[in-house]
């Protein structure tokens, strides 16, 4: 009769793998891929500091229901608002060095391509860079002879509903970066997309004022909240 086994010789069965809707959103992240999680579990994943992921993850769902979605919350962090303890100074930091480094990672691969070829690039953005404005804001993207961004630049500010834009300072701000073309942007905080008169206007006198100096207007893109309004798309330039 063969001795017994003892316990700490005995076959363990092998642990049971997680399910991915069990586990934690960083195990998950690395497990199932990062387009697996949402809003909620990749702020959670970016601001969790030892503390339990999955407990964090409530607190940003929370978060982003009282800001309306990611544009909102990181507009908040911008402009210093630090609602809550969970996400604390250091929190906010974070959040902004990820806003940023999402920015200039767009702004680069704009660099580096023809902004004709690239029309969701130049939408994405103008849009992360607009979205979150609590006034108006008119910009200009100033491109090469190649349509590759040289430098992007909030030209104009204004009020909630309207700002003053001046053909004369587009035209010389396009002349001191020697650009070939630029793209217009502005925000409309309403959160309604679609292009007043005026903003038609408005882009029919820096098309004609532009037009002089051999500089094309390639597109006028209006951002609100989420959303973009291109002037190119629509035929409109």
């Amino acid at each position: 009769m063969p001795p017994p086994v003892a316990a700490a010789d005995a076959v363990q069965p092998p642990p049971r793998p997680q399910r991915p809707w069990t586990m934690q959103p960083r195990d998950r992240l690395l497990a199932t891929g990062v387009h697996t999680l949402d809003d909620a579990d990749l702020l959670s994943v970016l601001l969790s500091d030892g503390q339990s992921s999955r407990d964090l993850r409530v607190g940003m769902a929370c978060l982003l229901t009282r800001f309306d979605g990611l544009g909102g919350l990181f507009g908040a962090a911008r402009a210093g608002v630090m609602p809550t303890d969970a996400v604390g100074q250091e929190g906010w930091a974070r959040l902004l060095a990820a806003h940023e480094l999402v920015r200039r990672g767009l702004a680069e691969d704009l660099r580096q391509r023809d902004a004709l070829t690239s029309p969701q690039a130049v939408g994405h953005y103008l849009t992360l860079n607009l979205q979150h404005r609590r006034n108006e804001v008119f910009c200009v993207l100033f491109l090469d002879s190649h349509n590759r961004l040289l430098v992007a630049e909030d030209v104009f500010q204004g009020t909630l509903n309207q700002t003053a834009v001046y053909p004369r300072e587009v035209v010389r701000r396009a002349i001191e970066h020697n650009a070939a073309a630029v793209i217009l942007a502005h925000n409309h905080p309403s959160g309604i997309p679609d292009p007043s008169p005026a903003d038609r206007l408005l882009t029919e006198a820096l098309t004609s004022a532009l037009k002089c100096l051999d500089i094309r207007v390639l597109d006028h893109v209006i951002v609100a909240g989420g959303r973009h309004y291109s002037f190119a798309e629509q035929g409109l330039i």
